[in-house]
């Protein structure tokens, strides 16, 4: 009797009676080392999407943006209407003309809301930064304006591609095309890029010009425009705008002669923006977008398309 008890408290005794509690239930787990940390608490990072979520809109204080537009820094407003969801994300960097360094001038005025109405019609987001004082004409010299100097382009372009970079952050995603476009003095400085081979470039990518009321190239632009990619070009004007005849007409000539697709507009208007130019501009930049066998910076002179815009059907002022 005596042996039979001590057989079943042996038997209890026994680890096998006894199985030993899950880790996961007694236990802590072990803390991950970096090693496993950086191997396999997270997983490879995938290729990065194509929109992410809105930056914030910065609150800025500045009497450049007129209502309608809003501040994305002291010295560069923007649009961003309602962008088509079944064609390219396109942008404009518009450079006004000369504007005197006061709140709510007419020229600011004026430029602002061509800008604001013509972009929210055609669905197409736009950046205004302001030009640089002390490049102004004779008697508004010291005028917010635009320099055509090579010595100051670097900056000038750097500063559109951060400001950019910064409304794509806001919108949520990169931009499909990318326009360059300007007045008056706008129009000269981005002539003076275009014809320097300044713009495009890998930092800002440039994908059409509109040039209105106003351009002009120097001696040997139409071979210094046959060596680089043809970009479509739009080169709008006011019949009754006498002091940009000469400029224009050496700007249209010297793009046909290197071949870039181009359309020259005239209009019954006097110097200055208007909506109607960047109506068309948009309309051309579409239709090179359309029956051209490649965009962007990825353009190269020959493919199919380029060229077709040459024969406009409103001549340049002779």
């Amino acid at each position: 009797m005596l042996a039979r008890r001590l057989a079943i408290l042996a038997l209890l005794a026994s680890p096998a009676c006894h199985p030993r509690a899950h880790a996961s239930q007694s236990e802590p787990a072990p803390a991950p080392s970096a090693t496993s940390l950086s191997s396999s608490a997270a997983p490879a990072p995938s290729a990065a999407p194509s929109t992410s979520a809105p930056a914030p809109i910065p609150t800025v204080t500045t009497d450049w943006c007129l209502p309608g537009l809003t501040a994305l820094a002291e010295d560069v407003c923007y649009v961003l209407p309602p962008l088509p969801p079944d064609r390219p994300r396109r942008l404009v960097v518009y450079l006004h003309g000369i504007v005197p360094p006061i709140p709510d001038s007419p020229q600011q005025n004026k430029v602002e809301m061509v800008v604001l109405h013509a972009c929210t019609r055609a669905g197409v987001a736009a950046l205004v930064p302001r030009g640089r004082r002390g490049f102004g004409p004779a008697g508004a010299r010291d005028w917010w304006a635009w320099p055509t100097s090579a010595s100051v382009a670097p900056s000038l372009v750097a500063r559109w591609a951060e400001a950019k970079r910064a409304l794509e952050a806001i919108a949520g995603a990169p931009f499909d095309r990318t326009y360059l476009a300007g007045s008056s003095s706008g129009a000269y400085a981005l002539t003076a890029l275009a014809d320097r081979g300044d713009v495009p470039s890998p930092a800002f990518p440039v994908d059409g010009f509109a040039a209105i009321s106003g351009g002009a190239v120097g001696a040997g632009a139409a071979d210094r425009f046959a060596r680089g990619s043809p970009w479509p070009f739009y080169v709008g004007y006011g019949t009754y705008d006498e002091t940009t005849t000469a400029g224009v007409r050496a700007l249209v000539g010297a793009l046909e002669a290197a071949h870039w697709p181009v359309r020259a507009a005239a209009h019954p208007l006097g110097h200055g923006t208007n909506e109607v130019y960047l109506d068309e501009a948009f309309a051309f930049f579409d239709s090179e977008d359309a029956t051209g066998a490649t965009t962007g910076h990825q353009r190269r002179r020959g493919v199919a398309g380029v060229g077709k815009e040459n024969e406009s059907p409103i001549a340049p002022p002779r």
